[in-house]
């Protein structure tokens, strides 16, 4: 059933889900603060969706069809109509229960607002909200449309029909949905930002070289990538946060920020989306 979607962020996360939803034949709402930042984030998309053309993966017809289910706006108001709005937007909590708060009254009855957080409490993003019971995490992975898992969260808040509906979401589009609770990092990032920190301890130790230990995961742990690339293309900024949240969150010095990752992030160095942080992407 084709759905109405407003996608609130249109940065790398935002417009992979625009995109895996358009291509799923719903009618997507891309919101960004100003009209410029959201017709730059639907003119990326166009970009990617030739990339797909190139490669054989669909037709130019399919991605011009694809292309015409996107809509850009600069105001929450956009978003009125909407059966989902997913909020894509930087890890902080207050502009999450901004947005929530002010999007939340305008919406229809049915409406489900979730967020992608990859670590903040959606326990609190949905106590902003104007409907609670109707707030969840829908949390995908970089890159959108290549990686199949959507991490469910389920708020303290949150109904089994909300939960429901969110998977089915994310089955129609293709993803696999895992359902887990509103804990700090949920699952997927309290597993794996702590070994992505502990291997930026050891390069800032060093004890190897970022290739060697990239390579060590690779070759010994079955790793597809290593966690400095890995690290690199999450963004840095992002890890940070998350780190951030987990050691507040949690009270464990365990999840304390690698000083190198801290140092990094502070040059400006966030990986691929800034052309270059631990390795060099260039422009």
């Amino acid at each position: 059933m084709t759905q109405r979607i407003s996608v609130v962020g249109g940065g790398t996360m935002g417009n992979g889900i625009v995109q895996v939803m358009a291509q799923a034949g719903h009618a997507v709402t891309l919101i960004e603060r100003s009209n410029a930042d959201a017709e730059r984030a639907v003119a990326m998309i166009r970009t990617n969706l030739g990339r797909l053309v190139s490669k054989g993966k669909i037709d130019k017809i399919q991605a011009d069809a694809i292309h015409g289910r996107v809509t850009s706006a600069d105001s929450y108001g956009a978003a009125a109509e909407s059966d989902f709005v997913i909020e894509a937007v930087f890890e902080n909590l207050a502009l999450k229960q901004e947005i929530a708060r002010a999007i939340t009254p305008t919406l229809n009855e049915g409406a489900i607002f979730a967020s992608n957080t990859s670590s903040i409490s959606l326990t609190a993003i949905a106590a902003a909200s104007h409907r609670p019971g109707q707030v969840a995490g829908m949390h995908f992975f970089n890159p959108v449309p290549v990686l199949q898992l959507v991490e469910v969260v389920r708020a303290e808040q949150t109904t089994d029909e909300t939960v429901d509906r969110v998977c089915a979401l994310a089955t129609q589009i293709g993803k696999s949905p895992v359902v887990v609770n509103d804990f700090p990092g949920f699952i997927s990032n309290r597993v794996l930002l702590p070994m992505i920190n502990e291997s930026i301890f050891c390069l800032g130790e060093g004890v190897a070289t970022k290739e060697a230990i990239d390579d060590v995961m690779k070759l010994g742990m079955a790793h597809p990538m290593g966690p400095i690339a890995l690290a690199d293309l999450i963004g840095l900024d992002v890890c940070l946060a998350i780190l951030e949240v987990l050691q507040r969150d949690l009270g464990e010095d365990k999840y304390r920020p690698a000083p190198l990752l801290r140092k990094m992030v502070a040059a400006g160095k966030l990986g691929r989306k800034s052309g270059e942080g631990f390795y060099s992407y260039g422009s």
